[in-house]
């Protein structure tokens, strides 16, 4: 079963932030499949099973994100997950879709490398932009959006749900393929 991992942050206080752009686009992803949440105890997570794929968003914080992901692989190979996360070297709405890498300096990434011990796993980056000069990093992702992003963070939000749909259906070179036309037409693809 493949798994979609968002990475993000448990608890109201942070909905809506910038670091928890992977929970929302599981979020949408669950809605839009009809699936449910439930705990998970033994993945630290919340979980959604789908027909062809499990959902997972960890409660361990951000910066032990790979506790989950390896308790949910249970030794397999981690071609069988997609992580989506937040990114803010790119501009908020932007999205990139990398078959593996490195951590970017992501903290949650960081972890997910170390727990898995290797670096080939597909990752979905939702770009929220960086901090304006000044602003302290770890305020800017646990901070809400501008309202000036909102319309590209929901067109993006839009984007991801259906590239991870993609991902879970066909696999990474069709999702990839699906990515580069919502993004060169959004809205011609998403109406059809």
């Amino acid at each position: 079963m493949k798994l979609v991992l968002g990475i993000g942050n448990p608890g109201g206080s942070y909905e809506g932030t910038r670091h928890n752009v992977g929970y929302r686009v599981l979020d949408a992803l669950a809605s839009r499949e009809g699936g449910r949440w439930r705990r998970d105890e033994r993945l630290r997570s919340e979980v959604c099973d789908l027909e062809r794929a499990r959902l997972i968003k960890p409660l361990t914080y951000v910066n032990r994100s790979g506790e989950a992901a390896a308790a949910a692989l249970e030794s397999g190979p981690a071609d069988r997950i997609l992580v989506v996360c937040d990114d803010v070297y790119l501009q908020a709405g932007r999205l990139r879709l990398r078959p593996s890498g490195s951590d970017g300096g992501h903290n949650g990434l960081k972890s997910l490398i170390e727990k898995l011990g290797t670096k080939d796993f597909a990752r979905l980056r939702v770009g929220v932009g960086a901090p304006e000069s000044g602003t302290d990093l770890a305020e800017h992702v646990l901070g809400p959006f501008r309202p000036e992003e909102e319309a590209a963070i929901a067109q993006a939000l839009g984007i991801a749900t259906e590239v991870c749909g993609a991902w879970i259906e066909r696999g990474f070179l069709p999702a990839r393929e699906l990515l580069s036309r919502l993004l060169s037409n959004p809205k011609k693809e998403q109406d059809e």
